[in-house]
């Protein structure tokens, strides 16, 4: 019952049989049947390892391309929300919102969330949530280590903000 009902990787270890019994010769003869049957069932997990491995790869790739085109759909929504009409006055934006806007375009554009920033950071979550909403003023401390738990100086992140500024206000 047991030669009847061979699986996939079965058929590829009983193919790949002749060629290692002429390599190895008569060490292959030697083998006692638990020998055989240990060896056989280390091929199998070798094999089982690898489509594992393979179907890992390939999860990995979907997610990637994924994340690529989300990516590509912000950077066309943003275009979109800035390029319409200039209306006489500028839209106000408050240093608040900014920060909070490039904070979260950072930590998403990262594909880190929100628990893992503020563990990093030392902040509480609400707060960080709070922060990026543009609901809570952060204090020069807080948004250092922030920042620094995106893998930005407090210079960069502020620069960010001040060329955000520049292109809502433009």
């Amino acid at each position: 019952m047991e030669m009847m009902t061979l699986t996939k990787e079965q058929r590829e270890l009983k193919a790949m049989a002749p060629a290692t019994a002429q390599a190895t010769g008569a060490r292959v003869r030697e083998l006692t049947p638990a020998q055989r049957r240990a060896v056989m069932f280390a091929q199998q997990q070798v094999l089982r390892a690898r489509a594992a491995k393979k179907a890992k790869d390939e999860r990995q790739a979907a997610l990637t391309r994924m994340w690529q085109e989300e990516d590509s759909e912000r950077v066309r929504a943003h275009a979109v929300q800035h390029a319409p009409e200039q209306s006489d006055e500028a839209k106000e934006v408050s240093l608040r919102e900014a920060i909070g806007h490039v904070l979260r375009d950072l930590r998403t554009r990262d594909h880190k969330t929100l628990r893992e920033v503020s563990e990093k950071a030392g902040v509480s979550l609400g707060y960080l949530s709070e922060v990026e909403r543009g609901q809570k003023e952060a204090s020069s401390e807080l948004l250092s280590s922030i920042a620094q738990s995106l893998g930005l100086s407090t210079a960069q992140m502020l620069r960010m903000v001040a060329d955000y500024l520049d292109s809502v206000t433009a």
